[in-house]
């Protein structure tokens, strides 16, 4: 079984912070990380690697230094990591982003793709369902628990805003994997002793097959135009007393402001 799990290495939100004139993330200085729903996905596919045998190979696309992210994903146990590293790439949105990862995955081989339901810097959970298109398989997105596992078959819980549904899918297929599904485990001694080793694989435009027109800007039809931290309100109040006076104060409040 040839499991691909495919990650992004994101800004520390903790450690974000925007410019105020140019209204543009400050990137120098902030620490980069895997995107924390994606590490749910790498331990998905190393569970899934335990049931049914197989490699667990970690894909992402991004500049040299996005093989940090690699290699922390190889100590966690992955097998394998290929890096999408081309300047035809930059700017990619979405879509341009997702022709480009199934491209690669088309390349590599596959049997079960897994991402995390969303990056924590884009936050539009698109590019698994999209990549799920490009390759024309089946996907499931929010997946919260696996019931059934085998080869040709995979029957999981997918999260919904009030409960669960319970989808059987035939693989190949494409996952997208929420925090809920397990605990992704920490690195070993032995996993970081392979993954300082491992050679990261390096695939470009030319080694994916893939059309330029479609790739970075030229391929992207949406653009981030603006981004901005919403203004802070100063025009607070603070309400004391006992719980049926605050409770008071608050309608009176809400009555002068003609909520109520």
């Amino acid at each position: 079984m040839k499991i691909i799990v495919c990650i992004k290495q994101v800004p520390d939100t903790a450690e974000v912070r925007i410019n105020p004139e140019t209204n543009t993330l400050i990137r120098d200085g902030v620490p980069s990380i895997i995107n924390p729903f994606d590490l749910h996905a790498i331990e998905a596919g190393l569970h899934l690697k335990s049931e049914l045998g197989g490699t667990v190979t970690v894909l992402t696309m991004g500049p040299p230094q996005a093989e940090d992210a690699l290699r922390e994903a190889i100590s966690m146990g992955a097998d394998e990591a290929v890096l999408l590293t081309d300047r035809a790439f930059a700017g990619s949105d979405t879509l341009a982003t997702a022709y480009t990862m199934s491209s690669a995955v088309r390349t590599i081989g596959f049997d079960i793709i897994l991402c995390g339901k969303q990056a924590i810097d884009g936050d539009t959970a698109q590019v698994g369902p999209e990549m799920a298109e490009f390759l024309n398989i089946p996907h499931v997105a929010y997946v919260g628990k696996f019931e059934e596992i085998n080869a040709g078959m995979l029957r999981v819980q997918r999260l919904m805003d009030e409960g669960y549904d319970v989808v059987e899918t035939s693989v190949p297929v494409l996952l997208t994997v929420v925090k809920e599904l397990n605990q992704p485990r920490l690195p070993s001694l032995k996993g970081k002793m392979k993954a300082k080793k491992s050679v990261i694989k390096k695939l470009t435009h030319p080694d994916i097959g893939t059309e330029e027109k479609n790739l970075g800007l030229a391929g992207s039809p949406t653009q981030v135009k603006n981004i901005f931290a919403p203004e802070a309100k100063k025009d607070r109040k603070v309400l004391t007393g006992t719980p049926g006076e605050q409770a008071a104060q608050l309608i009176e409040e809400l009555k002068s402001l003609k909520c109520i």
